[in-house]
């Protein structure tokens, strides 16, 4: 069969083709029959949770994006409370030009339960002000546990008029569900999206038709490798990506001690009196305590075996950690974040020299304390 003739995926919106199966957008000739049409890579993510080696290139992810600013349009942008730095399109105002920016912070589930939510919209509004970017609102939600989806399905509404919608973010901060739940909402569409927890999942502009005759756009999810959960494996991503509320870690350290995370991350308290420090990481993660003066042996001592993940056959293909000295002033409540892992609190004003031996390329960084 002609590929010239086929339509594209229900699921990732690639152009679908015959041809050739290590190429995008593959479906097999029997599968045409099939209703809704879909690519055997959403097949597989969709039946096996199952991902492949192909994704798109950063700058075709860009080009894409580049539709946004050419057209009078809602953007909703999703970012991952979770990995806030890791998840926010730094560049997204060049893109956008003067459309409006409807803000979803997605994930609060995994915050811990007493967390003030109002505390966290003004730490998000300081942050976003530091981005430059200006946005009409910002919502809180959960696509997981479908909380506060009620209130972005109105501020959708109210904001995008007559226009229509275009939805960004980065892979993994739970955009296509976002789009699933927008597609039972606004329109009588059978097919849903192909939604996976594997970076790269929708892979081209996305349209979904509503009741007016506008479109919903779903863009693809840029692929940062700045995050810890674009260098795991596969089988590493679950226990690194929390599913439920976070359980905070207290550890009350000395100077000269160490937490590692896995073999994954090491965290160093080099200087400093003796504080406490809250580890905000998914519980699937093991933390170990040892002196730092220990800490070189017993990495190479027991990385892969006691201290995982990775396993040791995967952690040849892990980039070498790299050392992040860092410096929390005096009377200052910081938290360290290290891309994809998720944060440490330094509980202390009394301030600490510390370090972060983290993946060659992930993101470590200071910033105002979240809670």
């Amino acid at each position: 069969m002609s590929t010239e003739t086929l339509q594209h995926c229900a699921g990732c919106g690639i152009g679908l083709q015959t041809e050739d199966k290590t190429k995008l957008g593959y479906i097999p000739e029997a599968a045409l029959e099939k209703e809704p049409l879909i690519c055997q890579r959403c097949y597989r993510i969709k039946h096996y949770n199952e991902s492949s080696s192909i994704t798109l290139e950063q700058d075709d992810f860009l080009k894409l994006l580049g539709h946004v600013g050419q057209t009078k349009a809602l953007v909703v942008k999703i970012v991952d409370i979770f990995d806030w730095e890791g998840s926010m399109i730094s560049s997204l105002a060049r893109f956008i030009g003067n459309n409006p920016v409807l803000l979803v912070v997605n994930k609060i589930d995994l915050l811990p339960k007493v967390t003030n939510a109002n505390k966290i919209i003004n730490w998000v509004q300081r942050r976003v002000k530091e981005e430059n970017l200006k946005v009409v609102d910002i919502v809180l939600c959960s696509a997981k546990k479908n909380m506060g989806f009620d209130r972005v399905i109105s501020a959708v509404q109210e904001y995008r008029g007559n226009m229509d919608v275009y939805v960004v973010g980065a892979t993994n901060v739970g955009k296509s569900t976002l789009i699933n739940r927008l597609i039972s909402d606004y329109s009588d569409l059978e097919a849903e999206l192909t939604t996976s927890q594997y970076p790269g999942t929708t892979l081209d502009l996305v349209k979904i038709p509503l009741d007016d005759g506008k479109f919903i756009i779903d863009t693809p999810g840029i692929v940062y490798k700045h995050r810890l959960t674009e260098v795991v494996k596969k089988r590493d991503l679950t226990p690194l990506m929390p599913d439920k509320p976070l359980k905070p870690m207290v550890f009350q350290l000395n100077e000269e001690q160490t937490l590692f995370f896995g073999a994954l991350v090491r965290f160093d308290f080099i200087q400093g009196e003796h504080q406490s420090f809250t580890c905000y990481t998914s519980n699937a993660i093991q933390i170990h305590r040892t002196k730092l003066e220990r800490a070189d042996s017993l990495y190479e001592e027991h990385k892969g075996v006691m201290l995982t993940p990775p396993a040791q056959a995967d952690l040849e293909e892990l980039p070498k950690l790299v050392k992040h000295p860092l410096h929390i002033p005096k009377g200052k409540q910081m938290d360290v974040l290290i891309s994809g892992l998720g944060w440490i609190k330094v509980n202390s004003l009394a301030g600490a020299t510390l370090a972060v031996h983290a993946p060659k390329g992930i993101k470590v960084i200071t910033r105002e304390s979240l809670i």
